[in-house]
């Protein structure tokens, strides 16, 4: 493993539906170091929620190693996965990217059934509810994209299109 790669502590960051999971995963992968998803970590059985000082104890731990790649937006624990991370890649695509992309993925979801994390599985009749991921990337896409412009520094990599993500996918290797 080469210096850059000894050291690649990467958060992906973006709007539900925009692609974090798979970039994250890509990255790892090319990198080979642990891909963390925090959304398995936050969502125990039954969508419950773990404590906030439980998952901050948990990501205390897992920032803790010397690379990594970390997917997800949770707010309660930022300063601990950016206080350590050496790129903070931020899955931008558009709103209409976005919804194409949570609303294909949901509805796959729901069909096959798929185990997501401890028994859960996402519902075409659970779409209506207001913290669904397709009505959340709806939601929130203003005000996410509004603050991560905001939040921007110079370690970050904005990604808008999937030509942009292969770009950087390669840049890795």
């Amino acid at each position: 493993m080469d210096t850059a790669q000894s050291i690649a502590r990467i958060s992906v960051v973006g709007v539900s539906g925009a692609g974090k999971s798979t970039v994250a995963r890509l990255a790892a992968a090319r990198l080979g170091v642990p891909c963390i998803e925090l959304d398995a970590i936050h969502h125990g059985p039954n969508w419950t929620e773990i404590p906030t000082f439980e998952l901050r104890r948990i990501v205390t731990e897992l920032v803790a190693g010397e690379t990594w790649v970390i997917d997800g937006n949770y707010r309660k624990v930022r300063d601990l996965i950016w206080g350590r991370a050496t790129t903070v890649v931020w899955v931008d695509p558009s709103r209409s990217v976005v919804m194409a992309q949570v609303l294909w993925r949901s509805f796959l979801r729901a069909i096959t059934k798929q185990e997501l994390w401890h028994g859960n599985r996402e519902r075409i009749s659970k779409w209506i509810d207001p913290e669904h991921p397709i009505r959340w990337a709806w939601r929130t896409y203003g005000m996410q994209r509004m603050e991560h412009e905001s939040l921007m520094a110079p370690h970050w990599v904005r990604l808008r299109s999937r030509r942009d993500v292969r770009k950087w996918l390669d840049s890795l290797s």
